[in-house]
């Protein structure tokens, strides 16, 4: 009415703005984003540089319970098992560090499951400050946005839904937690908590040296509680926005559908299969009643979506079930979520493709739509280059260490690269190379293989390729 216009409205006209822009100068390339590897350049420098900062701090002798300095290996591997919402750990969380140190950590974990960029383009659109065509480049890039249209409003959905549910959580875990370690405590205990299981990190403050949540097995508010942290942080962002704007699109994108029966499906065959085969196994349900071997094998499905809590012991499992989860943890949970693994899209695609074949068709359908081709090779990439690492990460671990079986070295191997946490105890035993070669695969694993290449790629311009070669035959099969 007087020509006054709102926040929305001025945040709507500037990507409108930019939009218009890109469509008119479909070659244009922002300062500093002249190639493709650009913004995966800047996010995975965004991740180094917190895990050196928070391996800096977790030294210092204000970090350790005990006051003394902290071995710069095991500062390290804290720092990146947290800014890679991993969970894999070399001292106990809840005894070994300090209070300050118990809230290096739980930053970390924080900034690192939603990550510094996306951090970052939030407080300056809180701030009514512009991010730019190249902020926004890059902000898309971190987000997993598949374009500029409702970046803003994909921003402000990953930290507010990301505080919303981590405090709703939070004072859920308290009703249990403040009756036994008293008000302050379990108050910080519950925060810490539902942090770590909504960033699918799987660190914890409970007694005893890695535990973990065996005390809980059979507590049903704290195993529900913690299995929806897990799942809603799994989902990925892009499906909490396509929620938000349901009403106003009156459908659901294909990439929602195939994460939300994917992971459904995940959770049900990995509760199925930890029934199954651990059913009569005495050392990890063989000893609990009906309801909590139901319970416990649900968590512990859930928790193979990259979380890596655990109210079993991992080590006493068969070697089928091992196995079994290795897989699982390989596939992870969503794009542009808090957790890791392959992910459940890449997966899908791959399995249709290959239905695909075996049906003579040339293209990959999922849910009556065609995957673009590029997608396809991309999934296969993904995987081939995961499967790679994997191999390559156990095969490091076995060698240097003669306790740690091919099992055993595998389970870590998988844990360490989908960002899961679980472990068999190899941990404890690791050698100095195999815990080097484990906080470079929780970085891989975090930042991503393909974003990793990007990144280290020397070439500057992008130039296309016009050469027109000749069809060559190759057998396979």
């Amino acid at each position: 009415m007087f020509g006054f216009k709102t926040k929305k409205q001025k945040l709507k006209e500037e990507v409108n703005k930019q939009q218009a822009f890109l469509k008119n100068n479909p070659h244009y390339k922002p300062s500093g984003m002249e190639h493709s590897s650009a913004p995966a350049r800047i996010i995975v420098s965004s991740f180094l540089i917190i895990v050196l900062v928070g391996t800096f701090l977790l030294c210092m002798p204000f970090s350790s319970a005990e006051g003394r300095f902290t071995d710069p290996l095991t500062a390290m591997f804290t720092a990146t098992t947290s800014t890679c919402v991993t969970g894999l750990v070399l001292e106990d969380t809840g005894s070994y560090w300090s209070f300050a140190g118990q809230f290096i950590i739980l930053l970390l974990l924080q900034v690192g499951g939603i990550g510094l960029v996306t951090f970052s383009a939030f407080f300056l659109v809180l701030f009514r400050r512009k991010l730019g065509l190249g902020g926004m480049v890059l902000a898309q890039s971190s987000t997993g946005s598949s374009s500029l249209q409702n970046l803003y409003s994909l921003v402000k959905v990953i930290v507010v839904s990301t505080l919303m549910i981590e405090t709703v959580g939070a004072i859920l875990l308290s009703i249990r937690f403040i009756p036994q370690f008293g008000v302050a405590k379990g108050i910080w205990v519950s925060i810490f908590t539902a942090v770590s299981a909504y960033c699918n990190a799987g660190l914890d403050l409970f007694p005893g040296d890695f535990t973990s949540l065996t005390a809980y097995s059979g507590d049903v508010l704290v195993n529900v509680v913690i299995m929806a942290l897990i799942v809603l942080g799994g989902m990925g962002f892009l499906v909490f926005q396509d929620f938000l704007f349901y009403r106003k699109n009156r459908r659901l994108m294909l990439h929602t559908k195939v994460v939300l029966l994917t992971t459904a499906v995940l959770i049900t065959l990995g509760a199925l299969m930890f029934f199954a085969i651990e059913y009569s196994n005495p050392k990890t349900l063989g000893g609990l009643s009906f309801g909590d071997k139901v319970l416990a094998s649900f968590f512990q499905s859930v928790t193979l979506r990259t979380a890596g809590f655990n109210t079993i012991d991992i080590a006493a499992l068969r070697d089928p079930t091992k196995l079994l989860s290795c897989i699982f943890m390989f596939i992870g949970a969503a794009p542009g979520s808090t957790g890791g693994g392959v992910k459940v899209t890449t997966f899908v695609v791959l399995v249709m493709t290959v239905i695909g074949t075996y049906m003579n068709r040339r293209e990959t359908v999922i849910m009556r739509r065609k995957v673009d081709h590029g997608i396809v090779y991309k999934s296969m990439s993904l995987i081939a280059a995961g499967i790679t690492v994997v191999a390559a990460v156990t095969a490091v671990i076995v060698a240097e260490s003669d306790s740690i079986g091919v099992i055993d070295g595998l389970v870590e191997a998988t844990s360490a690269f989908a960002t899961v946490g679980v472990t068999a105890g190899a941990t404890l035993v690791l050698g100095t190379v195999s815990k080097i070669t484990l906080i470079i695969t929780m970085f891989i694993g975090r930042v991503g293989t393909l974003s990793l290449i990007m990144a280290l790629t020397l070439k500057e311009h992008e130039r296309e390729d016009h050469t027109v070669l000749p069809d060559g035959e190759i057998m396979v099969g």
